[in-house]
């Protein structure tokens, strides 16, 4: 037993368990502040109006309005603008995922002129706004006869995304080089080497890839509500014009008790492919 070594039964010293102690602590803390706002979001959607507007705020309701649930559900087609917003999220997150994987693929294994400038403002690119390109974007759509349709998401989706291809590009520049070089003298081109060596080595950052792209899609509220009509529009836009009073005011009680099911299939995939999330996000880059 080495000076440093502890006895199998002994316990941790002191310095050790405060340690431990303080992480936990700045961890409960830090889950309860990131937490806070859907558990105030779900409060705040069994509520009535009066309590919400109520000054001081009333921190929990006085009878708990189970039904405005029901009702955020009943009063829209909140299935059909649920299946919208599914299908322009599905198409999306798939398309840019292979996408962003042929593309990384590309970056981080092939060679050619000007590789390094072309990735240095691929990277560069995510640091403009979406509002700078969001007037060219729709103007574009629009001359193409593609506004009201879910064309936009297809072509999005085809041209990737500049943050999953410097993941893709990060953790396939991580595998070995022996694999393409035994696939090369096998025969195989780039095209096989990607689609049958390399993309089922990388299905961590595919499940963090896909989780994020969905998200992106799903809780966009900008390209469909300038893109779409109401009867094509996703469940994002429906939820924040929908719910309001003959006067234009907004019902909150009603828009916080649709928000919070609006979250639940974004938590329930979430949930599914938290282990190939957290493994994408923690293995890219790692040799």
């Amino acid at each position: 037993m080495t000076a440093t070594s502890l006895p199998p039964n002994s316990a941790p010293p002191v310095r050790v368990r405060v340690n431990r102690l303080v992480l936990y602590t700045v961890l409960v803390a830090l889950t309860g502040l990131f937490i806070g706002p859907f558990g105030w979001l779900i409060l705040s959607g069994l509520k009535t109006p009066a309590e919400l507007a109520a000054s001081p705020v009333h921190w929990l309701p006085t009878d708990f309005q189970w039904h405005n649930f029901a009702d955020a559900f009943n009063l829209i087609d909140f299935l059909g603008y649920a299946r919208n917003s599914l299908i322009i999220a599905l198409i999306y997150a798939v398309l840019v995922t292979l996408s962003s994987a042929w593309v990384g693929f590309g970056f981080a294994r092939l060679e050619a002129p000007g590789k390094k400038t072309l990735f240095g403002i691929l990277i560069g690119s995510m640091m403009l706004p979406q509002m700078i390109t969001l007037l060219p974007t729709y103007l574009i759509f629009a001359k193409l006869g593609m506004v009201d349709t879910y064309w936009p998401w297809v072509f999005w989706g085809l041209a990737a995304a500049p943050y999953l291809v410097f993941l893709f590009r990060q953790f396939f520049a991580g595998l070995p080089r022996e694999l393409e070089e035994a696939a090369i003298v096998d025969g195989c081109g780039y095209g096989t080497i990607f689609w049958r060596i390399f993309l089922p080595q990388s299905w961590p950052v595919l499940s963090a890839s896909f989780v994020i792209a969905f998200t992106w899609s799903w809780g966009d509220y900008i390209a469909p509500q300038l893109l779409l009509s109401t009867d094509k529009s996703t469940l994002a836009v429906a939820v924040m014009s929908t719910y309001v009073t003959s006067a234009g005011t907004p019902v909150a009680n009603l828009q916080a008790a649709a928000s919070v099911m609006y979250v639940v299939p974004i938590l329930l995939i979430f949930l599914i492919a938290q282990r190939g999330f957290v493994a994408g996000m923690s293995t890219t880059g790692l040799k």
